[in-house]
């Protein structure tokens, strides 16, 4: 199910009602309400039933959501109801964290690949990958027809990074480097930057 010319906003809500309702799941439930949604998330229920209802109906009035259903539909509408092979550009603390870390393979990603461009690093195992060199970079991405990738290298030398990837083909990056990309229109861009989130959460407190 594609639905066009959705708002940004509203798709960035969708996995968080995603990850609720596979919390649910786990906790061997059957049925909720976007009141309940509402609850849980700190969203209205009314901008839940928004929200889903431009993708189309998934629930009645006075029954609620089937939790299963909804998951199903929402994956599809994520993407997520496959496996997305990633690169990791990188193999510093952050890249060597994202390369060892196990919660992504039951949510539509697994980490296939990981690059650097430090000679000590290279050849080097971190957890279950060999650290290949970036000259390999354009080729090796080329070759396994990889769409993802997550850049985690100094500001300094991600531009040149995400022109790298840009060249192999890659479609959507999340860039942990505290700097923004330029790339063509049609390669999606999210960042990741710590810092950025702590400093609006500070403008918050007394």
């Amino acid at each position: 199910m594609v639905a066009k010319n959705i708002p940004d906003i509203v798709v960035g809500r969708l996995p968080l009602y995603l990850r609720t309702l596979q919390r649910m799941q786990d906790e061997g439930r059957l049925v909720t309400s976007s009141q309940e949604l509402g609850e849980r998330l700190g969203i209205s229920a009314a901008q839940i039933r928004k929200d889903l209802s431009q993708f189309g109906e998934f629930g009645k009035q006075g029954t609620g959501y089937n939790i299963d259903y909804l998951v199903n539909q929402l994956r599809s509408i994520l993407k997520v109801d496959r496996v997305w092979d990633i690169v990791v550009v990188g193999a510093g603390d952050i890249g060597s964290a994202v390369a060892r870390y196990q919660g992504f393979k039951d949510r539509g990603f697994r980490v296939v690949m990981l690059f650097d461009n430090d000679p000590a690093k290279i050849g080097h195992h971190i957890g279950e990958f060999t650290v290949m060199d970036t000259s390999q970079l354009v080729d090796a991405i080329r070759s396994a027809d990889i769409k993802v990738a997550m850049i985690a290298v100094p500001a300094t030398a991600a531009q040149a990074v995400a022109d790298q990837l840009v060249k192999a083909g890659v479609r959507a990056i999340l860039n942990y480097a505290p700097i923004n990309l330029v790339v063509p229109e049609d390669v999606y861009v999210q960042h990741t930057d710590p810092v950025t989130h702590l400093q609006r959460m500070t403008y918050y407190l007394d």
